[in-house]
């Protein structure tokens, strides 16, 4: 599912959101004083306002995957067939790792505004349903 700026969303589960709390005016060093939790019950509405597409970490093993490829497209067939070779060998050795880099499904985050006033941010898609 992709949600879309300006969707209206419900909670998909149940959320519990837990840490230390500072009271407002106080100063930033003074973290750990007080406790909090919030519950959020699943089924609570509210309305996407922000959605972030995270790219995938590329491995080392990927970007020179991504090198050598392009070397061999682009030069490949001015090489001496000994050198094409060993570096289509190279290719192929690093392709299951292309393979498993392409299967990752890109991470999307979004920012939702709780009708109850609550706003979650950088939260996983996944966490919502269509309302």
């Amino acid at each position: 599912m992709t949600l879309n700026v300006g969707q209206r969303v419900r909670l998909a589960a149940d959320l519990r959101l837990a840490g230390s709390v500072t009271p407002a005016g106080e100063p930033a060093e003074e973290t750990g004083a007080f406790a909090g939790s919030v519950a959020l019950a699943a089924g609570i509405e509210g309305t996407v306002e922000r959605v972030d597409e995270h790219d995938r970490q590329q491995s080392h093993e990927v970007r020179e995957y991504l090198r050598l490829k392009s070397l061999l497209g682009d030069f490949g067939h001015q090489m001496p067939s000994a050198s094409r070779k060993q570096l289509e060998e190279q290719v192929g050795a690093l392709e299951e790792q292309w393979v498993a880099y392409q299967r990752q499904m890109l991470r999307v985050t979004v920012r939702v505004r709780l009708d109850n006033g609550f706003v979650l941010d950088d939260v996983p898609e996944e966490a919502f349903a269509c309302a």
